[in-house]
């Protein structure tokens, strides 16, 4: 069964170095999702998203003081153009919060870092069966990329 949140009790923030453990555990469900072997520790991630040139940006959302997803950036350039981008590396929400418009919350979120970041736009790319990330990516405004799996831009 789904939880019904209501749009109050969304919190989105950045992450802080208490959410590490969390972090891990949706990272490590994200990849058995897809098949992966995970071989992330707290370690690493602390080390990317916390260490002296953090390597990550990681954004949070929280409901009723409980850690249901995040959104991890990457930083990216066209050096040539002079252009800064971000791509959302990953973007998860627990299976039971899905569909409640926290995924979108977390992809605005990432939308905002990015401006702040001084980004001229931001990329995601999504598993070729995943029909439901695709809709909802082109739905935020993002226009899809030709490429060999699915990606998608959109200029911010």
């Amino acid at each position: 069964m789904k939880n019904s949140v209501t749009p109050d009790a969304i919190i989105m923030r950045s992450a802080a170095r208490s959410d590490v453990e969390r972090i891990l555990s949706m990272v490590r469900a994200l990849a058995h999702h897809h098949g992966d072997i995970p071989d992330v520790s707290a370690k690493t991630l602390e080390r990317d998203i916390f260490g002296e040139i953090p390597w990550i940006y990681a954004l949070i959302a929280e409901v009723d003081g409980r850690v249901v997803g995040y959104a991890a950036l990457c930083p990216m350039i066209k050096l040539e153009m002079g252009e800064r981008g971000i791509d959302m590396h990953h973007l998860f929400v627990e299976a039971e919060f899905r569909g409640s418009g926290i995924g979108r919350r977390l992809i605005n979120a990432s939308m905002a870092k990015a401006r702040e970041l001084n980004c001229e736009s931001m990329t995601v790319g999504t598993h070729p069966d995943n029909a439901n990330a695709q809709a909802v990516y082109l739905a935020c405004g993002f226009e899809q990329r030709h490429s060999l799996t699915p990606r998608f831009r959109i200029y911010l």
